[in-house]
């Protein structure tokens, strides 16, 4: 039986939901998922999903389709390129905040809600969106990196640093080794009152109403920019749907609830809600037919058919006008009374004005394109005498160009020009006499 795959792509982890039950029509229940939780180190986030979605497939057969979550037009792009590299095509790319609502409706969690405000508090930065249920459609969305699970943990460690029960790390190493006990006491606050993690520096211990007194700062200000969105949106919110590995908090939901005014819903798991989301959303996606044989056209066709359109009509203009100008030139030359010679003097030079001329020149008359019949036995002498014979082998010589003079003009590369005088008025009576 085929499966589906659902993928979030976080700053801090790739999660990946599979459902494993279905029922006889074809539906997945929305609670019953494998998931697997894959922590980012060194490697880029859209490399390590990329990775991970390849080798899933290869090792679990059966999955038909998949779904990538994404969170703005940059992330899907990085997401593209992971997979283009990974050489995977049969998959989709889902929004984020659709994904959250496609579990939240599937789970019945938000019946009855038509304006929502979804609040993504995750590792890397707080989301807050306003969605219409009913058609899906974001109306406003804003996010900020200022407030995010790792500023609480760095809130974590400054307290433990301040109250002198551990000493700052020495190395980068160390710091990043406290940030992620830190990470581990915040998660364990969200069940219990307590908590007493030993490390390397000391002992990081923290009570809950002390974690909530530390946080609760940021935790206002999220809720703050959350109302904000609100009235940018313009529109009336019924609900608040509570993501992210930080909504998780007790304080988050108590907090919010409080600066908005309408019920906070936070789903089990709520980490994993776009993930699991996504894995509802999948649907498998076929190669299109056109564009492989648009291809195979393109790859079949000569050369001289890959040529631009645009392209061939630039070269075919530039023709007529060279064309054009020499005909220009031609008319101007004849006009004057010595185009043949300039004619025939670039035909034989191509380019160079000092290449000697190896036949002998032509006659200044042009010969007409006459067509002669043959004689026949029955024509008289008479008769063959009146036809011309053909005048292509004359090789008169041209006559010789004028000698310079004060009306010669001597243009470079043209005979001279001889500009003719004119003569003086005559009166046809005497001029009157001076006074």
């Amino acid at each position: 039986m085929s499966s589906v795959l659902g993928v979030s792509v976080g700053a801090g982890a790739v999660r990946m939901a599979r459902p494993h039950t279905a029922n006889p029509h074809g539906h997945v229940e929305a609670h019953s998922f494998d998931l697997q939780t894959i922590p980012v180190a060194e490697q880029t986030v859209e490399e390590l999903a990329a990775e991970a979605i390849g080798v899933t497939l290869e090792t679990t057969p059966g999955i038909a389709a998949t779904a990538i979550a994404y969170r703005s037009e940059q992330h899907a792009r990085a997401v593209r390129a992971a997979m283009a590299r990974q050489q995977l095509t049969n998959y989709e790319l889902v929004p984020e905040v659709v994904a959250a609502l496609e579990f939240a409706q599937s789970t019945g969690d938000i019946r009855g809600i038509s304006s929502l405000v979804v609040y993504d508090l995750g590792s890397s930065g707080l989301t807050v969106s306003v969605v219409d249920t009913q058609s899906r459609e974001v109306r406003y969305s804003e996010r900020t990196s200022d407030i995010s699970g790792d500023y609480l943990d760095s809130l974590i460690r400054e307290q433990q640093i301040a109250s002198g029960r551990i000493a700052h790390p020495p190395d980068d190493a160390g710091l990043a080794a406290l940030d992620g006990l830190c990470r581990e006491a915040k998660e364990q606050l969200s069940s219990n009152t307590a908590v007493a993690l030993p490390s390397e520096q000391g002992l990081v211990l923290l009570a809950q109403e002390n974690f909530e007194s530390l946080i609760m700062l940021a935790i206002e200000s999220s809720a703050r920019m959350a109302r904000d969105v609100i009235t940018r949106s313009d529109r009336p919110v019924h609900g608040v749907l509570a993501i992210g590995g930080c909504a998780r908090i007790p304080l988050v939901a108590r907090v919010l609830e409080r600066w908005m005014g309408v019920p906070v819903i936070v789903p089990e798991s709520p980490e994993t809600v776009v993930a699991r989301g996504a894995a509802l959303l999948a649907r498998p996606v076929m190669p299109e037919p056109v564009v492989a044989a648009a291809a195979l056209d393109a790859e079949l066709s000569p050369a001289w058919l890959s040529t631009p359109p645009k392209r061939r009509k630039r070269e075919i203009s530039g023709a007529v006008l060279t064309v054009s100008a020499l005909a220009v030139v031609a008319a101007i030359g004849l006009g004057l009374g010595y185009g043949p010679q300039v004619l025939q003097r670039d035909s034989h030079s191509e380019g160079s004005p000092s290449a000697p001329t190896t036949t002998a020149p032509r006659t200044t008359t042009l010969d007409p394109q006459i067509a002669v019949a043959p004689a026949t036995p029955t024509e008289t002498p008479a008769e063959s005498i009146a036809a011309p014979p053909p005048r292509r082998g004359v090789t008169t010589e041209p006559p010789p160009p004028p000698a310079p003079g004060p009306n010669t003009i001597v243009v470079p590369g043209l005979p001279p020009i001889v500009v003719p005088t004119i003569p003086p008025e005559v009166f046809p009576f005497p001029p009157p006499p001076p006074r």
